[in-house]
């Protein structure tokens, strides 16, 4: 193994090392100022612009009629798919329900020690915008993993976009799992101008509230920019995995999930296999170099381990679980024993998705687990949740108090009107409780 892709957690530079590979998935200036532009050309120009970049960046010529797919479109589709695949779909969206039925949250109100009557209540967000990947491998697991929460969560509209192939179509198996989900709307429109059509609305497609969804660097980058003007969910960008192994990890397996994330196809992906083990590191690299005469995209799947993979070898768990803290993985798996896994578990703070032992690969999670594999990157995981019901949702507080509990309270807010000398704060209370007032 070359020295550029393994490192040592004990090597005093360790932490330059680590922080510059995290680097590579920084957002390049060029991204930047290539996204404005074309948000921009959206704002300004609507239809027309969405369609020139459409063709420039996704090399399909269509007119402003053709962005919307039909109903009739969409319904074929279903009909279509094998009955197989409708069976498996449904299964997953399932899975998918369940899971976040148990987060779905409640109204509650209460009494506070004042007397007053608190509480909070929950509302769908109104209109919200899916973005759903296409390109190197339409992502049909992303609309369960999107498109299930926004209808669960109750959101009266739901817009989706997604890029068409070079003669202007969508995949069918997506069109008919938006189909199956019970989705109308859906644009034949991808990459920044997608998120710049949901945020500011052109002709045909009325702006959102919120955009969800994941993307390569330029959608990510056009989700930054556009936040205040519309709502964004996290920031899922190219795909992520970790895995932490120990001695008795298999070689092979672990191979096989670094080729699967690898495989995405964008060719940012970044990899990271942590092992107590130097031994297993090399078996592991050699084992991915010989799985990629197996897989479609190997051509891609090998610059990802060349140059955007690294080995990292640990002393012990401890150091494995600080790198894991430090990188904030989307996938992380704990590829150890069942009498390592609890322990480490609770070592880790900020991955976006645990996957635990060694019979749970990552793909599990990708496509049927039940969590949504919307998840963040690029070390957002610091900050940042994976993709919940919640995010559909919003929240207000409500408030209500009556003389008892007013007069209760007037001590508390004429002391914070007189320390923030704001004295119009404090009348706005004290003349409630005047008895001529």
């Amino acid at each position: 193994m070359s020295t550029d892709t393994l490192v040592f957690s004990n090597d005093n530079r360790f932490k330059k090392q680590l922080e510059n590979f995290c680097q590579k998935g920084a957002v390049a200036k060029d991204v930047s100022s290539v996204v404005s532009e074309v948000l921009t050309a959206v704002q300004k120009k609507g239809d027309s612009a969405v369609l020139a970049y459409t063709k420039q960046f996704d090399k399909a010529t269509l007119k402003a009629s053709d962005l919307r797919v039909s109903a009739e479109a969409l319904k074929a589709s279903e009909q279509a798919l094998s009955a197989s695949d409708r069976k498996v779909i449904r299964e997953a969206i399932r899975q998918v329900k369940d899971f976040h039925k148990q987060t779905l949250p409640k109204n509650w109100s209460a009494i506070n020690q004042q007397g007053g009557r608190v509480g909070e209540r929950f509302y769908p967000i109104e209109r919200v915008g899916l973005y759903i990947p296409g390109g190197n491998v339409p992502l049909v697991s992303t609309v369960v993993m999107t498109a299930v929460l926004a209808k669960l969560a109750g959101c009266p509209e739901i817009a989706v976009c997604t890029p068409p192939d070079a003669d202007g179509a969508i995949a069918p198996a997506m069109l008919a799992t938006l189909s199956i989900i019970g989705i109308s709307e859906v644009y034949k429109i991808g990459g920044v101008q997608a998120v710049g059509a949901m945020t500011y609305g052109t002709k045909t497609v009325k702006p959102v509230d919120k955009i969800y969804g994941p993307g390569n660097a330029f959608v990510m980058e056009a989700k930054r920019q556009v936040l205040g003007t519309v709502g964004i969910d996290l920031l899922p960008g190219p795909s992520e995995l970790m895995v932490i192994a120990d001695s008795k990890a298999k070689p092979e397996w672990l191979a096989a999930d670094l080729l699967a994330q690898a495989e995405h196809g964008s060719g940012k992906e970044l990899l990271y296999c942590v092992s107590t083990s130097k031994s297993l590191l090399n078996r592991v690299k050699s084992a991915a170099e010989k799985g990629l005469k197996w897989i479609n995209h190997a051509d891609k799947c090998a610059k990802i381990l060349k140059e955007r993979t690294l080995f990292v070898a640990c002393a012990n768990m401890d150091q494995a679980a600080e790198v894991a803290n430090y990188v904030a993985p989307e996938h992380l798996e704990l590829q150890v024993g069942d009498n390592t896994i609890d322990a480490l578990t609770k070592k880790i703070r900020t991955a976006g998705a645990i996957l635990q032992g060694y019979l749970t690969p990552t793909v599990l999670g990708d496509f049927t687990a039940g969590p949504s594999h919307t998840l963040p990157t690029g070390r957002a995981g610091r900050f940042y949740s994976g993709l919940q019901l919640i995010d559909f949702m919003r929240r207000t507080s409500t408030v209500r108090y009556n003389a008892k509990s007013l007069e209760k309270a007037a001590p508390v807010v004429q002391a914070f009107a007189r320390l923030e000398q704001l004295d119009a704060h404090g009348r706005s209370l004290e003349i409630r409780l005047k008895k001529d007032s």
